[in-house]
């Protein structure tokens, strides 16, 4: 069969994107001389993408242009070779659980797509010194924006099809563009993204300072700062933000709530035009979601009713408002934008209130925001769809075309949302059937039905933390090998958005 995929264009352009990625273990190899750590994980990295790269560049690609389909498979193949890459830190360091391949893996996919889920446990945490953990940290920070939105930004061979290749990569319905050239666009959002992760930083660097939260140091300040804003939820700290003092979960969650938002929005409020955001469906009911949720969580734990067993790390929630309100806020502002910190132990709560929280795995952000998910775009689209057909079921005559922001959403549009519904909640049923039963094949791991579904969910959805043995205070650890490679999949394809990867998989993506 004769393929009319020009895949070693594709593979070239993969090529670069390692070459420059392979500059990123560089910050966390100045860490290392500044801890007095090993430097030779980072260099080994730094050899390895650059050596490959070269290889994917000058001997397996070749020169052209970007159509379509190679757009298509230059990004899941760049979000392929980029976690596989990232693995080298931990096989070279040999350290703690991510020694062994299968366990690197999943915790670099997990990384750069900011998934947040770990392999590593309390104890593997701390036996990991200041640099990797930074690197770490960084994965997640380099697979918020996006990889392929950076080489778009900074490379102008790949900005040629760039349109074509941020639409595959960025989340949500199609990608807004800012400014006459796309290039242009993406150094946009690249410098809006890294301002606010400044400004996080600063923050709770400052609040560490002032001797409000006496734990949160510069490298900690750092640390969250790089994680908060690619909506990651990885941290230095085992017991993730309940290691700190409310002042910083408070001030997490606006972080977050930004993270969660389509980034293309400020770039409108910092050019004078403020009511671009504030009139924008999906970001009022991105808001409404979260004051929903947050209050409805809130108070089921003020009146006691969804904590299952005192927790032993925090202050009494029941009856205490404030506690109450900052950790209904904190949990479901850190579900929905997919962030994945966690300021107490969700297996301290019942089933009714994980179930309420379990709702919110499936919202996800806003569209061109750092969040995973479905998306509230989506949701909104998806109802007002129903809201027409039932409309059209009472008045056969009417025309009642469904709108957004005041345009004409189109049926193809329509068509793509309703499919991508279907098809992420098929892959969420598959994937908890199936980690449910491999769970209970596994001695050390038996999963409730409503744990496999966390667990599902978590990395479908690109969220992190589920419940039971995946709890935020806890690890991926004790599942199979296989179970961890099919989470490493799900996790890829989430981040891709589902169909840009099983495109790949259907005959005629290759023949015309």
């Amino acid at each position: 069969m004769n393929t009319h995929v020009e895949y070693r264009v594709s593979v070239g352009f993969v090529g670069q994107v390692l070459q420059y990625i392979g500059l990123a273990p560089l910050v966390p190899l100045l860490a290392a001389l500044y801890y007095g750590e090993s430097i030779l994980p980072f260099v080994v990295t730094s050899a390895v993408m650059l050596a490959v790269g070269l290889l994917f560049e000058r001997v397996l690609g070749r020169e052209g242009e970007l159509g379509r389909r190679e757009a298509f498979l230059l990004v899941s193949l760049a979000w392929l070779a980029v976690p596989l890459a990232g693995t080298v830190p931990y096989l070279v360091a040999g350290t703690g659980t991510v020694a062994s391949p299968v366990n690197a893996l999943f915790e670099s996919m997990s990384g750069f797509t900011t998934t947040g889920a770990t392999v590593l446990g309390r104890i593997s945490v701390e036996r990991h010194g200041h640099a990797m953990l930074l690197w770490r940290q960084l994965t997640q920070w380099l697979g918020g924006m996006g990889i392929l939105v950076l080489m778009v930004a900074i490379l102008p061979q790949i900005s040629v099809g760039g349109a074509q290749v941020i639409n595959q990569e960025a989340p949500g319905l199609s990608f807004e563009k800012l400014t006459p050239r796309i290039r242009e666009t993406a150094r946009v959002l690249w410098g809006i993204y890294a301002g606010f992760t400044l400004l996080a930083a600063l923050v709770y660097a400052v609040l560490g300072a002032v001797g409000v939260a006496p734990t949160m140091d510069l490298y900690n300040a750092v640390a969250h700062a790089l994680t908060t804003l690619p909506t990651g939820g990885f941290s230095p700290e085992p017991r993730s933000a309940e290691a700190f003092v409310p002042a910083i979960q408070w001030a997490m969650m606006p972080f977050m709530l930004l993270a969660g938002t389509n980034f293309a929005l400020f770039w409108h409020v910092f050019r004078g035009n403020p009511r671009h955001l504030t009139d924008n469906a999906e970001f009022r009911a991105y808001l409404l979601a979260v004051l929903g949720v947050g209050a409805v969580l809130s108070a089921v734990l003020y009146l006691g009713v969804g904590i299952a067993e005192a927790p032993t790390n925090v202050d009494p929630i029941a009856g205490n408002v404030e506690n109450a309100l900052r950790q209904g806020l904190f949990q479901t502002v850190a579900i929905i934008t997919t962030t994945g910190y966690a300021s107490m132990d969700l297996n301290t709560w019942d089933a009714s209130a994980q179930t309420i929280l379990l709702f919110a795995y499936f919202l996800g952000g806003s569209a061109g925001s750092a969040a995973g998910s479905i998306k509230i775009v989506r949701w909104v689209i998806a109802k007002r769809a129903t809201d027409r057909s039932l409309f059209v079921a009472a008045h056969p005559d009417a025309i009642r075309p469904v709108r957004l922001n005041d345009d004409v959403v189109e049926e193809e549009t329509i068509m793509e949302v309703l499919v991508f519904v279907v098809l992420f909640l098929g892959l969420f049923a598959l994937g908890t059937v199936l980690l449910y039963l491999d769970s209970h094949r596994t001695p050390e791991l038996t999963l409730s039905g409503l744990e496999a579904m966390s667990a599902a969910i978590a990395t479908l959805g690109n969220v992190g933390p589920g419940y039971g043995p995946v709890g935020p205070m806890d690890s991926f650890l004790p599942f199979s090998d296989a179970a961890k490679l099919f989470m490493v999949f799900l996790m890829w394809i989430g981040r891709l958005e589902v169909l840009s990867v099983l495109v790949l998989f259907t005959p005629s993506f290759w023949t015309r």
